[in-house]
Formats: structure tokens, C-alpha cells, sequence
């Protein structure tokens, strides 16, 4: 479990998540409403180098982005509860970028089984806990290494 204790802990978080990042990476974004995604997403972006403004794709479902050195796929599947509509999401999975989604749940059954969970949990104000679940020996090693490098702060 990494504590986050405001916006600038969130941020050394999303920096060492993208600096690990490679051509192909899932993440998955869970929590209420409120609890950081959308942040979260725009601090990956930011750090992917994307120059254009973040926010949320809740309206169009999947933004993409140029960054520095890998592409950015930002999802929000809020809007897909109890839709059988297929946007081409495998399209997205197996292209050179790093995908971000926020409530992934929607789509469960069209995800790729390696990926990385990010669950985020709202305490008083500013306060986060994140907890990390890999699928996959590739991201087994990336939230070793998180882990590992935030708890060395």
C-alpha cells in the first residue's frame, strides 16, 4: 500500500509509474468518483510528454495523445454500463502506446490478461492509498519497482 498524502506525493507516484512505462502497457484506474483517476491519468500524460491538455474522456470514450516517446490512450468506459458496443478496443491494446483506463469494468471482458490494477481510496482531504496488482510477470516486476523506489522516499 503507497500512502499519498497530497497532490505533489501523487505526482512522484505518477513519475515513477512512467518511467517505467514500455510500448503496450494497460493500466487500469479503480476508485470512486473523486478519488484521483482523471488526475492521475493527466500526471501519466504529462510525464509521457503529451503537450496537449488532459481531461477526461468521459464523452468520447478514448482520447490518444503523441508524447515524447510512446503514444497515450486515455479511456473513461463509465459511459459503457450494460452496452454490448464494440469501439475496437483490441485495436488500441496492440498498438505501440500505454493505455490508461478509468473504470476498466465495464469492459472486462475485452481486456488483455497482463495489465496493471491501481486501486485508489479516498481518506480525509488530500489523502490516498494506492494499492498496486500486476497481472502478469511484466507487470509483476513493474509494481515491485514502484513500489520498491517509493518506499525508499
Amino acid at each position: 500500500m503507497i500512502e499519498i498524502n497530497n497532490l505533489e506525493e501523487m505526482n512522484d507516484f505518477a513519475k515513477s509509474l512512467t518511467s517505467k512505462f514500455k510500448p503496450k502497457d494497460l493500466v487500469l484506474l479503480h476508485g470512486n468518483l473523486g478519488a484521483g483517476k482523471t488526475t492521475l491519468s493527466q500526471m501519466i500524460g504529462k510525464y509521457l510528454g503529451v503537450k496537449r491538455n488532459i481531461n477526461s474522456p468521459t464523452f468520447n470514450i478514448i482520447k490518444s495523445y503523441r508524447g515524447t516517446n510512446l503514444k497515450f490512450h486515455h479511456m473513461d468506459c463509465y459511459r459503457l454500463e450494460d452496452s454490448e458496443e464494440d469501439l475496437g478496443f483490441d485495436e488500441y491494446f496492440e498498438d505501440q502506446a500505454v493505455t490508461v483506463i478509468e473504470w476498466s469494468e465495464f469492459i472486462a471482458d475485452l481486456l488483455p490478461a497482463e495489465h496493471l490494477d491501481i486501486y485508489i481510496r479516498v481518506e480525509e482531504g488530500e489523502k490516498r492509498f494506492i494499492k498496486l496488482k500486476a497481472s502478469g510477470a511484466r507487470f509483476e516486476s513493474l509494481k515491485e519497482d514502484v513500489e520498491n523506489e517509493l518506499s525508499t522516499h
